[in-house]
């Protein structure tokens, strides 16, 4: 039986462009739980989301960078996005039941295999050594080196709590004026606290400033946009890359909820299971959860859709559990995912609904069958 260990994986390649690159890279990852699958042509990069136990999830990972590897050639690549390697950054992230700690040792492996099978140098990135620093050569490798591979680059890995990553276009700014507000949004520069930045001039000479949060308690993609605003800046379309958490979702991360993904990926687990199980009532019942899974997957970010993804997340776990196909870790997936979608409800929405607060206080961890 599977643990009740969590863990994400956020890895980036640089394609963008190649669907049938991106899809290999994403069927080979598909050992272990797949929440996204996020191709950006402009940057030509992609960002997988995986999550599941350290075992399987450290092969998972491996398979997809051994795929991009392979198929990703350094010297023929363009885009807009800074970049070391062809599976160019690959952080761990701990989600339930482990620790940044845990996932440290998980990049220290992936970083062993790499270059013990792959011969792909790795550098690992943390406090103190980031990737600013990797990309401006200002640091050595780890394993292997100097020089780079010549077609598959180096690989990044290392560990960090769960950031968001969040664009916007300025379509009233040019590069000059889209750099200044950039450094002076940066917490290294004494602006906003956790917040790194970038700008990139996209097709079309627009101007995207890209951020990255990773203080998320004090600054949220909307804090971002209020201060832009304070300053007057015109602002256009807004991007989430990746999953966001809930409890900092603005409208652009409608349909790309970290919560939502992991419930609908125990959802389609426990339908695979019911399937697996064979005859009329668990195929029907398999159908309605693959269904499940395909409408919270599209959750919008809106404070009622959000108390009703929580509603669902541990509904789904009654529904696995008297199927009697609920182990620890589909538990785990779905308490998380309840748990994080409670929190994203404000007291606003808490006084509103209040019968369906006290009845979501009620609920209990599941229970594996």
């Amino acid at each position: 039986m599977p643990s009740d260990e969590l863990i994400e994986a956020v890895p980036n390649f640089s394609v963008g462009r190649d669907g049938a690159v991106i899809d290999a890279i994403a069927v080979a990852s598909r050992g272990v739980h797949h929440l996204d699958t996020d191709a950006d042509a402009d940057h030509n990069r992609m960002v997988l989301t995986v999550a599941g136990g350290a075992p399987g999830l450290l092969n998972s990972v491996f398979s997809a960078v051994t795929v991009a590897v392979e198929r990703i050639d350094l010297r023929s690549h363009v885009g807009v996005h800074p970049r070391v390697g062809a599976a160019d950054v690959v952080p761990f992230v701990p989600l339930a039941n482990s620790s940044l700690e845990r996932c440290r040792s998980l990049a220290a492996e992936l970083g062993e295999r790499v270059w013990g099978e792959l011969h792909v140098p790795v550098y690992y990135y943390g406090p103190g050594r980031t990737l600013a620093d990797i990309r401006a050569g200002r640091v050595k490798p780890d394993f292997g080196g100097p020089n780079h591979h010549l077609t598959a680059g180096a690989v990044c890995v290392g560990a960090r709590q769960p950031l968001v990553a969040f664009n916007v276009i300025l379509p009233d700014t040019d590069l000059s004026g889209a750099r200044a507000i950039a450094r002076s949004l940066r917490e290294s520069a004494g602006g906003l606290r956790g917040v790194q930045t970038l700008v990139f001039v996209l097709p079309g000479g627009r101007i995207q400033l890209s951020t990255n949060l990773f203080r998320l308690d004090e600054v949220s993609p909307q804090v971002v946009i209020d201060e832009l605003v304070r300053r007057g800046v015109a602002l256009g379309a807004q991007e989430t890359v990746g999953l966001c958490p809930s409890f900092v979702a603005n409208e652009a991360a409608s349909g790309r909820l970290l919560e939502a993904r992991v419930a609908a990926a125990a959802a389609r687990a426990g339908a695979s299971r019911c399937r697996g199980r064979g005859g009329e009532e668990m195929d029907a019942l398999a159908r309605r959860l693959s269904r499940e899974a395909d409408s919270l997957a599209v959750l919008g970010s809106g404070q009622e859709d959000l108390l009703a993804g929580a509603e669902r997340a541990l509904a789904l776990a009654a529904v696995l559990r008297a199927a009697h196909v609920l182990d620890a870790e589909l538990a785990e997936m779905l308490w998380l995912a309840g748990q994080g979608f409670r929190r994203a409800v404000t007291e606003v929405t808490a006084r509103r609904f209040a019968a369906r607060i006290e009845a979501f206080g009620r609920l209990t961890k599941p229970v594996p069958s």
